[in-house]
């Protein structure tokens, strides 16, 4: 099977006025028809930075260093102006975390979706407006043909997040990035929308790359997790694989440090230090200075690359936690 979305050691730097930001540093990643690739890291580990490079929405001040980026066998990369803005909304679509504010506040949910399908298919209105109200009821609103003449703020937030799905799939895109894109909303509502982003995700074969910090959305969310930490990918697997046997330090304190329901009695326990300064990255593993499980090996070598530990689990460390 072809992959969707292909990334190749990837750097992406960015210039401040402080100094140069090395936001992505190497990554590599695939990712398949339907399947759901989470990104899981703290905030500034490079996640979002990662997907404005895929979709070509990088800042000016951020360049890509090195590395390639193919959607649907699409160079990224090496594609012009004319050519992204053609593949946006139809291969690839992105939807981040504030709703709200990304969607148009003086037009209607109808004309905004209208906008969304004209851009890419020739189709008659009565045809986009069918289209819309399905894409609408399978994402949960209640009677999306009077939404369809609603502006944004007549809705809620949860509402506007759904919209901004809506817009997002309406065209069926091969891949979809979702930027912390439940976060805003309160548990039941954030499940419910997963749940119906996995059922769509299966019904177009649309890929989903979701982004988050949060480690309960991701284990009910991925069939994939990526680790990111410092703007590299620490730890890679299926996401039982990694939940039940996480092997790299970073992503076990990550789970140490998070309650879980099925074990109410469980000890937290903080990770100690901060995030390397990302405009003066050590030369060997970023996570040293905080990890219990350093060696002689950790401290006098370069960066650790991922490596394949078995069970396609890929992990960036010269002593990965064993069982």
């Amino acid at each position: 099977m072809t992959d969707v979305l292909s990334v190749e050691n990837l750097h992406v730097h960015i210039k401040t006025s402080t100094g140069l930001i090395k936001a992505v540093n190497g990554v590599t990643l695939s990712q398949s028809e339907s399947q759901i690739y989470c990104l899981l890291g703290e905030n500034g580990s490079g996640k979002t930075t990662l997907a404005l490079a895929i979709i070509g929405l990088l800042p000016e001040s951020a360049s890509v260093v090195s590395g390639s980026i193919r959607v649907n066998d699409i160079d990224i990369l090496n594609a012009n102006d004319a050519s992204l803005n053609s593949i946006r909304g139809k291969e690839i679509s992105m939807v981040f975390q504030d709703a709200r504010a990304a969607l148009n506040p003086v037009l209607t949910v109808g004309k905004q979706l209208q906008e969304a399908i004209s851009a890419h298919r020739h189709v008659p209105k009565r045809i986009a407006e069918i289209d819309s109200q399905e894409i609408l009821y399978a994402l949960g609103l209640p009677n999306p043909r009077s939404i369809l003449n609603q502006y944004p703020f007549d809705l809620s937030g949860g509402m506007c997040q759904r919209v901004m799905l809506a817009i997002a799939l309406i065209n069926r895109p091969k891949l979809l990035i979702a930027d912390e894109s439940t976060s805003a909303l309160d548990v039941t509502l954030q499940a419910e929308l997963m749940e119906r982003l996995k059922l769509l995700s299966q019904d177009f074969g649309t890929a989903i790359l979701f982004i988050s910090h949060d480690l309960g959305v991701v284990a009910n969310m991925a069939h994939h997790v990526g680790v990111m930490y410092a703007g590299t990918l620490v730890e890679s697997a299926e996401v039982m694989e990694l939940f039940g046997q996480p092997r790299h330090p970073y992503t076990l304190s990550m789970m140490q440090a998070s309650p879980r329901l099925d074990n109410p009695d469980k000890t937290l326990t903080s990770l100690r230090g901060v995030s390397p300064d990302m405009s003066d990255l050590p030369t060997g593993c970023p996570f040293l200075p905080r990890c219990n499980k350093a060696t002689l090996t950790c401290r006098s070598s370069s960066r650790p690359l991922l490596n394949d530990i078995g069970r396609d689990h890929l992990v960036a460390c010269y002593n990965p936690v064993s069982y």
